[in-house]
């Protein structure tokens, strides 16, 4: 299969963003698990800093330092996302015990350079992410050299702008109307092309059912 999309020149993010607020779920889980900052640091090949600055929202994490620390703790991404609805407004916590679910209502994950996750369902389900995100320009999953991969399938629309998918060695450029779909054991990344943000509808499915740590993936094998 040809490589479809030329390596993308990325701009920087011009606004900070928001913090993920995930920060208390992840320290009460490391907590409760009796690990150390440490080992935690140790387990996931990242610093002791790093960690303590995404527990007390001082940081985003990036996507894929995010996986490693839902994977290495044991949660769920739903557990993430319930960490924000406890700060939804009443007419959007009222909203959870109906199937219907408005922009007000959506529970939020910011993550590092401008990657926004938005929950489509009311409230977490185990066995599907439905999700709208964001890519901001510049805004990318992993960095090149290192693509990870999980369990489960992924299915991805894109609304606006442009994105940039790797899926083992093949790269797709995705631009609006187009949809891609790809087994998460592959490694993968996700990245912004060009000077717009990109939106797009994203659905995992199966990720619970991983047993194994997330691994990332040198040299983009």
């Amino acid at each position: 299969m040809t490589d479809v999309t030329a390596q993308p020149a990325f701009a920087q993010p011009s606004e900070p963003h928001e913090p993920s607020h995930i920060g208390p779920r992840l320290r009460a889980q490391r907590e409760q698990l009796g690990l150390s900052l440490r080992e935690l640091a140790r387990r996931i090949g990242v610093s002791a800093s790093l960690i303590s600055q995404i527990e007390r929202d001082k940081v985003n994490p990036s996507v894929s330092t995010l996986y490693s620390l839902v994977r290495e703790l044991g949660l769920g991404m739903g557990d993430l996302f319930s960490a924000d609805d406890a700060r939804l407004s009443a007419p959007a916590a009222a909203s959870a015990h109906s199937p219907l679910v408005t922009p007000d209502a959506r529970a939020v994950i910011n993550l590092e350079s401008g990657v926004t996750w938005e929950r489509l369902t009311p409230h977490a389900d185990p066995g599907v992410e439905f999700l709208r995100v964001v890519y901001d320009v510049g805004s990318e999953s992993c960095p090149e050299h290192s693509l990870v991969r999980h369990g489960g399938k992924e299915y991805g629309y894109v609304i606006s702008g442009r994105l940039g998918v790797q899926v083992g060695f093949e790269r797709y450029e995705l631009g609006p109307g187009d949809s891609i779909s790809f087994d998460s054991s592959s490694p993968h990344r996700l990245a912004t092309v060009g000077d717009r943000p990109a939106e797009a509808i994203w659905v995992v499915t199966g990720r619970q059912s991983d047993g194994r740590r997330l691994q990332s993936s040198s040299g983009g094998t």
